[in-house]
């Protein structure tokens, strides 16, 4: 089972503008990282097999501030949690990326891969979950992925797009998995879905007949593209 817990980064953004009197942000931010530390490895113990950290506020920042000044400081913060784990447990850490699916709502659509990605990957998680399948040009993120992805890192690409009522079949799904194939080693190649399965219920648009579907098209096209690509 896949757990996916909040960032601190995310979490980072409760602090008020303005200092709270006897609680400095710089305490603040000591406290929420051993508190993010926390909140994985109870995940890790009680048997997760991995744990995602949930990173959409990536996108957001660099729309905010095209600078990347916010995305540098939320990539240390969320580093000082990751640097507290060894290799094994690293390994089994994963950072999720998308623009946004709140209420079907993408945020940061228009945020280039192209300037998220080298720094997501300074990011010191053993794997990334990328959203590709509402990509409008799959081929060319995926290009941006093979260029910029670390090695001995798992990526996994999202085959199936939680907002999109239409559910994919497991051939398309398999058909994504082949096509990323092209660019992505085989070993370092994982699948996963796209965001927008709304985890904390700010909508009911997507049923769950519906989102089990898709997680079902996605676990059987894996597994007919790990046929192929075995083959």
């Amino acid at each position: 089972m896949k757990q996916a817990v909040i960032s601190v980064s995310a979490l980072s953004l409760l602090y008020p503008k303005h200092e709270l009197p006897g609680y400095r942000r710089e305490k603040f931010l000591d406290d929420l990282v051993s508190e993010g530390e926390r909140d994985i490895r109870e995940c890790l113990t009680a048997g997760a097999h991995c744990v995602q950290v949930d990173f959409t506020e990536g996108h957001l920042a660099l729309k905010l501030y095209p600078s990347g000044g916010l995305l540098n400081s939320f990539i240390e913060l969320n580093n000082r949690v990751l640097n507290r784990f060894n290799g094994e447990d690293c390994g089994k850490i994963g950072v999720h990326t998308c623009p946004g699916g709140d209420k079907d709502s993408t945020h940061s659509a228009n945020v280039e891969y192209a300037l998220l990605l080298p720094d997501l990957f300074r990011l010191n998680a053993g794997r990334f979950y990328v959203q590709l399948a509402s990509e409008p040009d799959r081929k060319r993120v995926l290009r941006l992925l093979r260029e910029h992805l670390p090695p001995g890192k798992m990526l996994f690409i999202g085959v199936t797009d939680p907002i999109n009522a239409k559910v994919e079949s497991a051939g398309e799904v398999r058909d994504r998995v082949a096509e990323a194939a092209e660019f992505i080693p085989i070993k370092a190649l994982g699948t996963t879905d796209d965001c927008g399965f709304s985890p904390f219920c700010d909508d009911a648009s997507t049923s769950r007949e519906t989102a089990f579907a898709k997680i079902r098209s996605r676990v059987e096209g894996t597994g007919l593209a790990a046929d192929i690509l075995k083959a």
